[in-house]
């Protein structure tokens, strides 16, 4: 095969796969708009206070299956339940949070540290909202098999009354008790939330004490609630990266690893009942994430459902095993809330499996080992930009792949210099194109020119750009991040099509030093009209991204400008 018409395939294969992807796009999940904390809707996900039976205590390795859900989300008799008692605002140096006094649940969520965008940065990523148009809720509790018990509708009281809390200075940790007692049976359940300087991973601690004279026993349970994201119509999706991000729900078992399911698919997929001891259940959307992590010596039992027959809500909930409060004991359970961005080493550090949340694609076995092991360490130790980490990270492949592009470009530089007579073998054969084909291959044999060896380092350039693309558009870490001058987004188009115009002429420029023996005109044409489709092309791209390509492109170009010139005057003399 000729060496040029494998460069055309991989260069078309390109476009089709990049094609593919608009092609394939899913519609993009809307961002959650800056909103004053709503009403908590209707209850749609409700927990019986007690589960029908002889009260007996399971066995302590046994879960319970989770409780019957409601026929419907929509229910008008549900609405005189809707009220909140009242809110409790949480602030800390990176989140600002609402509690509901119903069920001390985590109803309002901004990211203090992550505007929607860089020209609204007053508008922050909300991932908890009351707003029944954007409903998204994190909920606990617990079920009684024998006495009372506060479920996730329960009204409790802030201890000491307070209803703001600020995160001070100095201070490692800000705690905000709950407080629920029964006084018919003497239970009281103490509910703190517990979050940390710097940090989205919140600690749920429950305290359930037994003042009564008979043993409590019950089980507890998390979920998260939302309705779907509302799909926004997008243009080009190469500009909208979250048009091919997931959002759904996800789960994890030390079994059978990370799992996930599109919102469209919950009840299409069936039901999921397994049990997990050491997992979690999350939400997942473009860049953020909301995980419960129980307990992991607890087991537990993951659910999906769909609810309502008008707005749909969906649910993932993990119900807890069951045990029991002696008289005159206190119990404690806890559990972490990850409400936050997708931060690869805090993830990590939470729930094991839980970094896999963020997916970078067919080429994560390469993109993950890039961005751990090159482009992040460039960033933190050397750099502390990432335009300028993935300038580096471009030098170190280059030099690396250095061995391999030194061959290409020999070859390229031989191909030129017996070019003449490639062309005088072509006036000899004629249209006899199978023996001008034999007698082009014959001649690369004597000269010792392999037609194909140039293409190696084009096949490992291409996975390495789409696993870059991915990075870009998954790596919360680079999301919005600056450059230089105009480019104050990595992860958005160049404003200026200033980058996209000079890896067009470095494009052409490579296209004019690149040799087309034996080239028929289509296939020429073709050629030429390369840089052209891949100019107009990468206008669209993050600007991240074609940073990468031009400088792949500029040290490609140096680097055969430099090795033609040297090896160039000592090939074969260009002779009939």
């Amino acid at each position: 095969m000729n060496q040029t018409r494998t460069f055309l395939l991989i260069a078309w294969l390109a476009v089709a796969f990049l094609l593919f992807m608009e092609w394939s796009k899913g519609p993009a999940p809307a961002t959650l708009a800056e909103a004053p904390p709503a009403e908590l809707p209707a209850p749609s996900a409700s927990l019986p206070a007690a589960v029908p039976g002889d009260g007996a205590v399971p066995d302590a390795s046994a879960v319970p299956a989770a409780p019957a859900l409601p026929a419907t989300a929509d229910a008008p008799a549900a609405a005189a339940n809707a009220a909140s008692p009242g809110l409790i605002r949480v602030r800390t140096d990176v989140l600002d949070l609402r509690i509901d006094l119903r069920g001390g649940n985590l109803v309002g969520a901004e990211l203090s540290q992550y505007p929607v965008n860089k020209d609204e940065p007053a508008r922050k990523v909300r991932l908890f909202d009351a707003d029944p148009a954007r409903f998204s809720v994190a909920q606990s509790g617990l079920v009684a098999t024998a006495g009372s018990a506060p479920n996730h509708e329960a009204v409790f009281t802030p201890e000491g009354g307070r209803t703001d809390f600020q995160l001070a200075d100095g201070q490692d940790a800000l705690e905000v008790p709950l407080l629920w007692t029964d006084p018919a049976t003497g239970l009281q359940v103490r509910k703190t939330w517990v979050l940390p300087r710097g940090g989205y991973a919140l600690t749920l601690r429950e305290e359930i004490t037994n003042t009564g004279s008979a043993a409590w026993r019950g089980y507890g349970y998390q979920q998260l609630q939302r309705v779907p994201p509302v799909a926004r119509s997008t243009g080009f999706a190469l500009t909208n990266p979250e048009a091919y991000s997931f959002t759904g729900g996800a789960w994890y078992s030390p079994a059978d690893k990370f799992e996930k399911r599109k919102y469209a698919d919950f009840v299409d997929d069936g039901p999921l009942n397994k049990d997990v001891t050491g997992g979690w259940i999350a939400l997942l959307q473009h860049h953020f994430l909301v995980a419960w992590v129980p307990a992991t010596a607890e087991p537990q039992r993951f659910s999906l459902a769909q609810l309502g027959n008008g707005q749909p809500r969906f649910l993932v909930r993990s119900v807890g095993a069951p045990f029991e409060v002696a008289p005159g004991t206190t119990a404690t359970r806890e559990a972490t809330l990850w409400v936050g961005p997708k931060l690869q080493e805090q993830l990590q550090d939470v729930a094991p499996g839980l970094k896999l949340t963020l997916d970078y694609g067919i080429f994560t076995f390469l993109a993950q080992p890039m961005f751990d092991y090159v482009l992040k360490p460039l960033h933190d130790h050397v750099t502390g930009n990432w335009g300028w980490a993935i300038i580096l990270t471009v030098l170190i492949i280059k030099l690396l792949l250095y061995p391999l592009s030194a061959k290409q470009y020999q070859s390229f530089a031989k191909m030129r210099a017996i070019q003449p007579r490639i062309e005088a073998l072509k006036e000899r054969y004629g249209d006899d194109k199978q023996k001008f084909q034999m007698a082009m291959m014959e001649l690369y044999k004597k000269e010792k020119i392999n037609p194909i060896g140039g293409c190696l380092p084009i096949l490992v350039t291409i996975p390495v750009f789409i696993a870059l693309y991915w990075m870009l558009l998954e790596s919360v870490e680079m999301r919005q991040a600056p450059w230089i001058g105009w480019i104050d987004n990595l992860t958005a188009p160049d404003p200026y099509f200033i980058l996209p115009v000079i890896n067009l002429v470095v494009m052409y420029l490579t296209q004019k030093m690149t040799p087309t023996p034996g080239m028929d005109p289509l296939q020429k044409k073709m050629m030429t009209a390369m840089p052209l489709v891949f100019g107009v092309m990468m206008a669209f791209f993050p600007s991240g991204l074609v940073l990468y390509w031009c400088t792949n492109g500029i040290l490609g170009l140096a680097q055969q400008w430099f090795i033609t010139k040297r090896y160039g005057t000592h090939a074969p003399v260009a002779t009939k």
